[in-house]
């Protein structure tokens, strides 16, 4: 398995075909796509097939926090710990980037899967869309 970043959306459409597959047509979510996008690092897993089944975002509020977020596997790829391995890349992306932490908005259901790669979270609840989401954070 080979995980690629480039930065900008442009240059990870293959990020844009799960995003939709997963948030849109999967999770129901309308507004995907921000301005981040085009400046933010993007990674994509590709499998040993070269076959794109994991993505994720990184992008800086600031000169030491980096925010990840889009977090998406592809339902065939689940349960292989892609999703995790995506995380952990651009956690290592904003070390080389000189960053002391990350945060990230989880889905309320996935709270437990950024708490078993040391995220905490922080202040309540709040609804993104639909659905419950929660602040997390973790030193880097």
């Amino acid at each position: 398995m080979e995980i690629r970043i480039t930065q900008g959306i442009e240059a990870a459409p293959e990020a844009v075909l799960i995003r939709k597959a997963v948030f849109m047509e999967e999770q129901g979510f309308e507004n995907e796509f921000d301005s981040v996008d085009t400046y933010a690092f993007h990674a994509v897993l590709f499998t040993d097939e070269n076959i794109p089944a994991a993505c994720g975002r990184l992008y800086s509020n600031d000169s030491k926090c980096f925010i990840i977020g889009r977090i998406a596997v592809l339902k065939p790829f689940r349960g292989k710990g892609l999703g995790e391995r995506i995380v952990k890349a651009l956690e290592n992306k904003a070390r080389e980037q000189g960053g002391h932490e990350t945060e990230l908005s989880a889905q309320v259901r996935a709270m437990g899967f950024y708490e078993k790669l040391g995220y905490s979270p922080f202040g309540e609840e709040y609804l993104d869309e639909y659905c419950p989401h929660i602040s997390m954070r973790k030193k880097l």
